[in-house]
């Protein structure tokens, strides 16, 4: 067996790892690069592997940056099939329609702003429509957590709980060659063990190889409860000076997450009496199919949903659909909190309310979650006096908070010890970090050293390591 890193390789983003076994290819996740504008389109309309000779996927979880390629797989002439769990297939049937609709609609946009004479940046086209989405909806063949199923000569599959997002899973996969059969074990993004909403990370036996996410292997998350503390103070010294706060969120899992914090700071009487708007359809969307997986959910949201108490509603909580409703949200003065996507703050209605907000110091951008090199996201958390948005730039005046502690990532305890308690389940002979900087990547991997792994790789791009 080998193995071989195409994405997500000494990054975090863009995630693709195949498994080259002597009767078969397998995808593990095929996921699009964000970063620098003219390296993103580039790399995403290339992929950097041949799709015809893929005979199948396996999808970890919805996130775009590991399902948001698969159109364009499939477009380029991909004709296997995806295997993913039930909750993953359903958010990808929303957010994969949203990721060719954000691309038609920025295209349109920046194009019209080259056209005017108002932006130097090269004009776009979309990567992906509509209906190279439904093509990879009808491919998706759809497992339940601790099922084994064939999906490939001597290859079986069997998804466990990654605790990440709604529906994300570990994958395992059996490989018989000779007589001999290697189990793989390929985290995903890797949940973080107590928190609220999803159930924590399961570990499964007998792992021979374990590739694992290191996005957070040098630093440890402060605790959920501080992270709350932290947004209450944030949002009444904002609301005092009569200014916005506004959050860029991934759709999926943090704009949850963020709702279900402030709900609890509401019930607490911790919050002023400040609006809270979610500004994304998509996330309208994932909301409504929270509530269908609850075999994906802990036992205390499992708790509120059967005493007919929603986790994600509260007073004074607005879902944003309608685009004009966004618009006059945007152009809005009042106070008020603006929850909205895209995450890494590349696409969608989130850069409109970051055009109207950072050069105004009265407001506040929020950051919640991991910004990719290059990215507007990572330009505001390195305080860059000013950023570009649409082309255009903007003198950056409102503050800035970081608060990773919302992050659904494992960090560097959570990494350790599921490692470690890998090695107590099975024979490993073999980590791989992927999905990580290098620096957070170097420091895992020389801390596992420290507990006794024998082996860590950190494969660079187009590396392969032989099973």
């Amino acid at each position: 067996m080998e193995i071989e890193f195409v994405g997500a390789a000494k990054t975090v983003t863009g995630s693709k790892h195949l498994i080259h076994t002597k009767h078969a290819t397998i995808l593990l996740d095929c996921g699009l690069w964000q970063g620098q504008r003219r390296e993103t389109i580039q790399r995403n309309r290339e992929l950097g592997l041949d799709a015809t000779r893929v005979d199948a996927v396996v999808l970890s979880h919805a996130h775009i940056d590991h399902s948001g390629a698969l159109p364009a797989l499939v477009k380029q002439g991909f004709d296997g099939a995806i295997y993913c769990t039930n909750a993953t297939r359903d958010l990808c049937a929303a957010m994969l329609v949203d990721a060719a609709m954000i691309q038609q609609s920025d295209a349109k946009f920046i194009n019209k702003l080259i056209d005017k004479g108002e932006s130097d940046m090269e004009r776009v086209e979309p990567l992906y429509d509509e209906r190279d989405v439904l093509e990879v909806l009808s491919r998706m063949v759809t497992m339940p957590y601790h099922r084994k199923l064939p999906i490939a000569d001597g290859v079986k599959l069997s998804f466990y709980d990654a605790g990440h997002v709604l529906g994300s899973a570990i994958t395992v996969l059996d490989v018989e060659e000779d007589g001999k059969t290697k189990r793989l074990v390929f985290t995903g993004d890797l949940g973080r063990r107590r928190m609220p909403i999803l159930r924590d990370p399961e570990v499964p036996e007998h792992a021979t190889v374990l590739i694992t996410e290191s996005t957070y292997g040098d630093r440890l998350h402060k605790p959920i409860e501080q992270m709350d503390d932290e947004l209450a103070a944030i949002v009444k010294k904002v609301y005092d000076r009569g200014g916005k706060v506004v959050i860029p969120s991934f759709a999926l899992e943090r704009a949850q997450e963020i709702v279900y914090a402030l709900k609890g700071l509401r019930e607490a009487g911790r919050l002023p009496p400040i609006p809270v708007y979610v500004d994304s359809p998509l996330a309208v969307k994932i909301t409504d199919v929270f509530k269908l997986h609850p075999e994906c959910l802990d036992e205390e949201a499992l708790e509120m949903i059967e005493g007919n108490k929603s986790p994600f509603d509260f007073d004074d909580l607005h879902y944003v659909s309608d685009k004009e409703d966004s618009k006059a949200l945007s152009a809005s003065n009042r106070p008020s909190i603006v929850i909205s996507a895209s995450g890494m703050c590349e696409a969608g209605r989130v850069l409109h309310h970051l055009k109207a907000n950072v050069s105004d110091s009265k407001n506040a951008v929020l950051i919640v979650g991991y910004q990719a090199p290059h990215t507007l996201g990572r330009r505001l958390v390195e305080r860059r006096s000013e950023v570009k948005i649409f082309g255009t730039v903007q003198p950056v005046h409102a503050e800035v908070h970081v608060l990773n502690g919302f992050s659904a990532h494992a960090d560097q305890r959570d990494l350790v010890d599921y490692a470690v308690e890998a090695r107590k389940r099975g024979e490993l002979e073999q980590m791989v970090l992927v999905h990580g900087d290098p620096v957070p990547m170097r420091v895992l991997s020389d801390l596992l050293g420290e507990k006794g792994f024998p082996s860590v790789a950190s494969p660079d791009p187009g590396n392969k390591i032989t099973v």
